[in-house]
C-alpha cells in the first residue's frame, strides 16, 4: 500500500522549497508553479508569515501545499491547522515523528546517515528527505546508503541545481528532489512558470 507521503513524492519530480516573506505573493506564486507542472509546494517555516502563506497557497486550485522546516510537535500542529497537507523536517526526532504518526500526517523527516535511517525504520518510516544532500556526500553518499536500505526511498534536498537535478532523479532510490531555485526574489510569475515547466520535464 502506498503511503500518503509517497503519493506526494511521486506527484512531481521537483518539490519547490519556498521561503516567502510577502503573503500577497503567495497565491500568485502557487498558481505559477502549478501552471508549470509542479503542484507540490513546500513552504518553509522560516518567515513570520509562513503559516499565512500556507493558508493562501492551500486555496489555489491544484496546489498540494506542505510545511517545511518543521522542528517540533507544536509547529507540526500549527502547520496542519493552517492547511498543510504534508510535513517536512530537516531532521528526525522521536517527539516530532511520534506526533506526526499520531496525527496521521504525511511526514518526510530529514536524514543524513545510516543511524538516522535506522531510527526512522524503528518508528515505521521509510521515506526520507536526504538533507543536506550535497554537503552530506552527494550522490555517492546516497548510493552507499541505498545499499543496506534497499526499500527506502528519498527526496534529496540541499545544494541541488537545475544542472544536477536530473542526475539525482536517475537514481532508483530517489522519488523526487527538493529545489530552491524555482522561485527567487524579484522573479516575475512568467519566469516562475517557465522554471517549473523545465523542472517538470525532469521525470525519469
Amino acid at each position: 500500500m502506498t503511503s500518503p507521503i509517497e503519493t506526494v513524492m511521486r506527484t512531481a519530480p521537483v518539490i519547490p522549497v519556498l521561503v516567502i516573506d510577502d503573503v500577497a505573493s503567495a497565491a500568485p506564486i502557487a498558481a505559477a508553479l502549478v501552471a508549470g507542472g509542479l503542484p507540490v509546494l513546500e513552504v518553509t517555516l522560516r518567515t513570520p508569515v509562513a503559516l499565512d502563506v500556507i493558508r493562501e497557497m492551500a486555496a489555489v486550485d491544484g496546489a498540494i501545499v506542505g510545511a517545511g522546516t518543521v522542528l517540533n510537535p507544536a509547529q507540526l500542529d500549527q502547520a496542519l491547522d493552517a492547511g498543510a497537507q504534508f510535513i517536512v523536517s530537516p531532521g528526525l526526532t522521536d517527539p516530532l515523528a511520534r506526533a506526526a504518526i499520531d496525527r496521521q500526517a504525511a511526514f518526510l523527516p530529514g536524514i543524513a546517515n545510516a543511524s538516522d535511517i535506522m531510527r526512522g525504520l524503528d518508528l515505521g518510516l521509510d521515506r526520507f528527505k536526504f538533507f543536506p544532500a550535497e554537503s552530506s556526500g552527494g550522490i555517492r553518499a546516497l548510493r552507499a546508503l541505498s545499499g543496506p536500505f534497499g526499500d527506502v526511498r528519498f527526496c534529496p534536498t540541499g545544494g541541488i541545481t537545475p544542472a544536477t537535478a536530473g542526475e539525482w532523479l536517475d537514481e532508483e532510490a530517489v522519488l523526487c528532489v527538493g529545489g530552491s531555485w524555482l522561485v527567487k526574489a524579484g522573479m516575475d510569475m512568467d519566469g516562475i512558470t517557465k522554471n517549473a515547466q523545465r523542472a517538470a520535464q525532469l521525470r525519469r
